[in-house]
């Protein structure tokens, strides 16, 4: 059974998602337990492939108590995450198309392993956005005549 610990729900706003990933992630301890408790924000966060190699850039992880880290510790600091070579020739190559971009849309719990879920996703454009404004809005609409009806 899988928990979803903290979430981008920007990404989805912003982006169109076309393909889902699940990674791991080296954490420190303390950054494991800080997930564990919803400390932290994928907001802006995004995945960049360099040397083979996937890494997470722009997720900040907070500390539960920040007078028992390493005094050099940084929240934003660079990720490595964890994927097979064919997943990571896949998002390198989505990462080389012009448009495409490699998003983390949420962290989750799976048995005891905290993973991460990162998705190929295009950007939006402002028309797309409305639209997708408009419809959770009459989704809402929906809702309420329903419940109310």
């Amino acid at each position: 059974m899988s928990e979803s610990l903290i979430q981008n729900k920007k990404a989805y706003f912003n982006y169109e998602i076309m393909e889902k990933f699940s990674a791991g992630m080296e954490l420190f301890g303390f950054e494991v337990k800080a997930i564990k408790d919803r400390r932290g924000s994928l907001e802006g966060a995004y995945v960049v492939i360099r040397g083979g190699e996937a890494f997470l850039v722009g997720a900040n992880i907070l500390p539960i108590q920040p007078k028992n880290v390493p005094a050099d510790y940084d929240s934003h600091r660079n990720r490595k995450l964890l994927l097979t070579k064919k997943e990571i020739k896949k998002l390198a190559d989505a990462e080389g198309q012009k448009g495409l971009t490699i998003v983390a849309t949420s962290v989750y719990n799976s048995n005891r392993k905290l993973k991460i879920e990162i998705a190929i996703a295009k950007g939006k454009r402002q028309f797309d956005k409305r639209k997708s404004i408009m419809k959770r809005e009459l989704d809402r609409e929906d809702e309420r005549t329903l419940k109310n009806g």
